[in-house]
This record gives C-alpha cells, structure tokens and sequence, in this order.
C-alpha cells in the first residue's frame, strides 16, 4: 500500500478501535490506579464511533475535511478530557491535511505531527508532563525522520517513538488531574495516558500490515 484513500479511512479506524476494544479493560485497570478509571472505555467508544463518523461526514476528495468534521463529532461522542484530546488531534491532523484526495508517507508522518500538536495546543502540555503527549510527541517526530520511506516505515518509527515516549513516563511524575494527586504511584509505572496513544499508533500499524 503506498496511499491511504480517502475510501480506507474508516478500515483504518476500524483497525485502531478493534485494538482498543480488545485492551479496554487493561487501560481501565491502569487508569483506576491513577485517575477516573474510564480511559478503556472513552477510547474504545470514541474510535469505534470514527469509522461511521468518518462515512457520514466525508467530503469528496478532501481527507483533510473530513477528518476535521468527523473530530468534531467524535467530541460529542466521547464529551470527556481524553475524548476531547483525541478529538483536537484528529482535527489538527485534519487541518494539516486540507485539499488532500489521498495520504502518502510523508502525509502520514504529517498527520501523526499534527495529531500531537493538537493534543499540545488543547491540553497545554508540555513534553515531560507525564500526558499522551509525551507518547505521541516522539511518534510524530520519529515519523518525520522516516517519510522517505513507505506507509508502513513512516506508522512502525511511529510505533517505535511512541514505545520510546511510554518508556520515558516511568520517570515523570503527573501534573494533571486526579493522577496529580496520586503521584508518589506514578514512580516506575507507564502513564495510562501514553499507553493509550502506543496503542492508537499500534493500530495504524497493523492496518498497514494487513493491506501489506
């Protein structure tokens, strides 16, 4: 596959929902150690929701429009913090993306840049803040050091830096929310957060894997 059509959008997000259906209960458990214990369900929910969203709202020729439009559904779907993080992500990406029929490699690596930026620019956070951020930052950037090569190399250096990003937030301590209060549980354990974003990533990959 060396392009994703505007047509494969809703198998893509088919493929990101199915791995969050499938660790629902793992990020939920994660997420009751540390916040509301509802992370499992708004993404899955969230993500199982795009594909017809997708359907409903897609603009001829415009990967960009659509993916903006169907965001800003999705927020409604899924009216949380993370659900609303997820949905400026998809937008900003959708942005970025504007007049394009159809992404190729370096598209993508644009879209996982601009999704990270979304989140950036909505959550106000910074890299270090123990966020999904600290995950998706360092998949954008990975993905920008691989958009000469094909789809699956662009979405699998993401895969790497967010794997890398999971990683570095054993060391952080939280910030924000309920998990702030909760921070000397923080020290060795991966912020729900990022693993969250690993796991959209790891979606993207495994459809890429399957048209391969």
């Amino acid at each position: 596959m060396t392009e994703i059509r505007i047509e494969d959008f809703p198998e893509l997000f088919e493929s990101i929902a199915k791995v969050f259906v499938e660790k629902k209960d793992e990020l939920c458990a994660m997420d009751a150690n540390m916040g509301d214990g509802d992370l499992g369900l708004t993404m899955s929910k969230g993500y199982s929701a795009m594909p017809d969203l997708i359907r409903e709202n897609t603009v001829e020729n415009n990967v960009g429009k659509t993916l903006f439009k169907a965001g800003m559904k999705m927020a409604s779907v899924v009216p949380s913090t993370m659900g609303t993080l997820m949905a400026s992500g998809i937008m900003e990406a959708g942005k970025s993306l504007n007049e394009k029929d159809k992404i190729d490699a370096k598209d993508l690596a644009l879209y996982f840049e601009s999704f990270a930026a979304g989140i950036k620019k909505r959550g106000k956070c910074e890299a270090g803040d123990r966020t999904i951020y600290d995950a998706l930052v360092v998949a954008g950037e990975r993905a920008k050091e691989a958009e000469n090569g094909s789809l699956f190399d662009v979405a699998s250096a993401a895969l790497k830096g967010a794997e890398e990003g999971v990683e570095a937030t054993k060391d952080m301590l939280p910030k924000f929310g309920k998990a702030a209060v909760f921070s000397a549980k923080a020290k060795g354990i991966a912020d729900q957060g990022a693993v969250a974003g690993y796991l959209m990533v790891k979606g993207v990959c495994l459809f890429l894997e399957s048209k391969s």
